[in-house]
Formats: structure tokens, C-alpha cells, sequence
């Protein structure tokens, strides 16, 4: 959308992608200001209120989300993709970090909204995340040119099955380990720092004095563990080049356990302050490559698969299945290969009428 006015109605798609429920907009459909863009948003979404009650949010992180679409420029690339979190309730809208649970849902929209033309049986569409200029490439079935969303692919977290979207992720730019260490110590415990599409920081339950099985309700509770977890961060972001990090929603904390139903490791993750009810896409990419390499926290704990099979990475609500191999030869680890299965769903394909500017947003 060029200048002008900014809209009172947008063209919206809602969508499940994975794990999580967003608002997929084209970015011709939204203000090109990135403020005035955000301020829509968050009227659209109903935030900042903790209900979401007077827009489409969920009251949770994991159901405040929003994927902006356009046609990419590039010649190697379809589409280009801008993730946004948009704070429950708070007034804040974050583009810092990718979501992998949304990105299921970016082909299949791209699709929907004529961006690529479809295959007649599956359909591959090569996906740029703006967040930090990573690829990746989703595949979907599209019989007779249409995109269809059901099927017998089934994910944790997620009632019935749907169709299988596969997600190949091309090698990332950064560096697996942002610190250039195997562990750090950090408000005095052991952790890896690792990046492979999401900046993660790897810390054995244990060592902060919880089982890692707890329901993540329980562990939200807990505010000596809260404060814990607040003090790792503000310490790893700047060592992970993210500088300051208070009020952000990178870098992610996955504690890990022993696996409880026969995967590779038990996870709790924290997005920053709740407790995910399972796990991200990139989450998980980044525990699998921390778990490939040697000496890294959580490697003594973990059952882990033969080189070149998928890790199982168990969760509150089941488990994610990834391929995730990292080269570790070289004088630093480098990510390869990094796949893993999705499902995501059309909910509804309308407009959004956000609330007026000039009204109040609720304070409960």
C-alpha cells in the first residue's frame, strides 16, 4: 500500500501454521510505514489487552501472530516473507527473530493469493524470511492446481491430521555457535548458545533445579525460576550479538531433559517468559544442530539417532520430529541440511476491521 490514508478495513487470511495461528496479509494490503503498519496491527489483533477480547489474537504469543507476503524480487526466491509478534498486552510489535510455525502456511497463501502459480499434484514454493534473509523452501500438495489442506499428517499440539507441508531449510549465514564456544557460563550456568534459524540458548533442567517434565503452567509460576532465566538471557543476548535484550523475544530458553517416551530430549522452552506449550520450527532446528555437537549441553542427557536420521524432540504436548546435520570437521561447526514436517490450515479468508485509532484500547 502506497501513501495515503490508512485503512479502516484489510484482506485477511487466518491461518494455522504448525503450532501456532497468525493473520496472513499482503504486504500491498498493509501501510508501507513500519509504524503505522505496527499500530494497525496491534488494533487488528486486539492488543494491548490480555484478552485480545476486541480483535483477532488469542490472548497467548503463540496465537498473536502475523505473517506479511509479497512477491520477492529475487530471481531465486518466490516470495518473501516478514514474520511480526505482536505483544498481547503490551502495545509492542517485534520483528527479531522468524517463526518456522507460521512459514508453514506462507506457501500455501502465497498460493491462495495468486503470488505462484501452482503445480498440478505439489507445489514447492522458495520462501525468504526478511527477519534475518534466510531461505527455505515448502512443499504442499496441490491437486488439480488447488491447494488442499487435508490429509494424514499429524503434529503434536495440533488436534486431527491435515496435509504435510516440508519444510527444507538452506544453511544459514550465521554461526551455530554465536559465542564461538561449545558452552558459556552464564549468571553462573552451563549453557550452549546456538543459532540454527533461531537464537537459542541450550540449559540442562537440572542446573536450575527443576525436572524439565513440569507442566509448563507450573513452571510460569515459579518466580525464582522466572528471575533465573531473566539473568541468562540479559547475558546471552549481547555474547550472541543481539545485543540488549530486555523486552524482546530472542533469544529463546529450551531446557532440556532426558527423553521421556523414547526421542532423543525431553524440552521446555520459554518464548521468553511463557512456557511454550510445545516447541517452534527454528527452536527445535537449533536444539537438534546444539545436540550434534560434541560437548554440548544436553548431549550427555540425550538419545540421540544415528547421523543423518531425525531427532525426536519431545515437548509439553508430544514431540517434533527434525533433520538437522551439522559439520563439525572445521575449525567451527557449520549447519547443513535442516528438514522437517509441518501441517497448516486455511481458517478463514475475509477483512479485518481494526479497532478505530482514536479509541481506547481496554485495560483488562
Amino acid at each position: 500500500m502506497t501513501g495515503g490514508p490508512e485503512p479502516d478495513e484489510v484482506r485477511c487470511m487466518l491461518m494455522r501454521g504448525g503450532t501456532s495461528k497468525g493473520a496472513y496479509f499482503l504486504a500491498d494490503d498493509l501501510p508501507t510505514q513500519p509504524g503505522v503498519r505496527d499500530d494497525l496491527l496491534l488494533r487488528g489483533m486486539g492488543s494491548p489487552d490480555p484478552r485480545q477480547i476486541d480483535g483477532l489474537g488469542g490472548a497467548h504469543p503463540l496465537t498473536s501472530k502475523v505473517a506479511v507476503v509479497s512477491a520477492s524480487a529475487d530471481p531465486e526466491v518466490d516470495v518473501d516473507y516478514l514474520f511480526l509478534q505482536v505483544g498481547v498486552g503490551t502495545g509492542e510489535v517485534s520483528g527479531r527473530q522468524n517463526c518456522g510455525n507460521l512459514l508453514a502456511g506462507v506457501g500455501p497463501f502465497a498460493v491462495e493469493r495468486g503470488l505462484v502459480a501452482p503445480a498440478d499434484g505439489e507445489t514447492s514454493v522458495r520462501i525468504r524470511m526478511l527477519n534475518t534473509g534466510e531461505l527455505a523452501t515448502a512443499t504442499f500438495p496441490t491437486p488439480g492446481g488447488r491447494v488442499d489442506y487435508t490429509g494424514s499428517a499429524e503434529i503434536s499440539g495440533v488436534p486431527g491430521t491435515a496435509a504435510p507441508v516440508t519444510i527444507a531449510f538452506l544453511p544459514g549465514r550465521s554461526p551455530v555457535l554465536p559465542t564461538g564456544k561449545i558452552r558459556d557460563t552464564l549468571a553462573g550456568t552451563s549453557v550452549t548458545c546456538v543459532d540454527n534459524g533461531m537464537p537459542t540458548v541450550l540449559i540442562a533442567a537440572s542446573s536450575l533445579k527443576i525436572t524439565g517434565y513440569e507442566d509448563p503452567k507450573d513452571l510460569e509460576k515459579d518466580a525464582a525460576l522466572a528471575d533465573r532465566l531473566r539473568e541468562i538471557r540479559l547475558e546471552a543476548g549481547p555474547l550472541m550479538g543481539l545485543g540488549e535484550v530486555e523486552g524482546t523475544t530472542v533469544p529463546k530458553l529450551s531446557l532440556l531433559a532426558p527423553p521421556a517416551h523414547g526421542g532423543t530430549v525431553m524440552t521446555r522452552t520459554f518464548i521468553p517468559v511463557r512456557c511454550h506449550t510445545s516447541i517452534g520450527v527454528l527452536a527445535a532446528a537449533s536444539v537438534a544442530a546444539g545436540l550434534r555437537i560434541e560437548g554440548c549441553v544436553g548431549q550427555d542427557m540425550a538419545e540421540l539417532p544415528a547421523a543423518g536420521e531425525r531427532l525426536r524432540i519431545e515437548h509439553p504436548t508430544g514431540f517434533l520430529d527434525i533433520e538437522a546435520g551439522v559439520d563439525a570437521a572445521g575449525s567451527a561447526p557449520v549447519a547443513r541440511r535442516t528438514a522437517v514436517v509441518r501441517t497448516a490450515r486455511k481458517i478463514f479468508d475475509g477483512t479485518v476491521y481494526p479497532r478505530p485509532a482514536e479509541t481506547a484500547a481496554p485495560r483488562s
